[in-house]
């Protein structure tokens, strides 16, 4: 079995999709990535190899 990665669980809409979805849909999405975040950290997933920071910003411009 393979290790499980952040690209696996990451779901990355466009802004034009983004802009297709309704608020709860919106809020699903967050609270869905949420816990992938806890969950891998739990795991001691290595959070080096990605921009934490660059998938914030980006999730802070579509308005997640």
């Amino acid at each position: 079995m393979e290790a499980l990665t952040f690209d696996d669980v990451h779901v990355h809409f466009t802004l034009e999709e983004w802009s297709l979805l309704d608020p709860s849909q919106k809020r699903l999405y967050k609270d869905v990535m949420l816990e992938n975040y806890r969950n891998l950290t739990t795991i001691g997933y290595n959070w080096k190899d990605h921009n934490i920071e660059e998938h914030s910003q980006n999730d802070r411009r579509y308005g997640r």
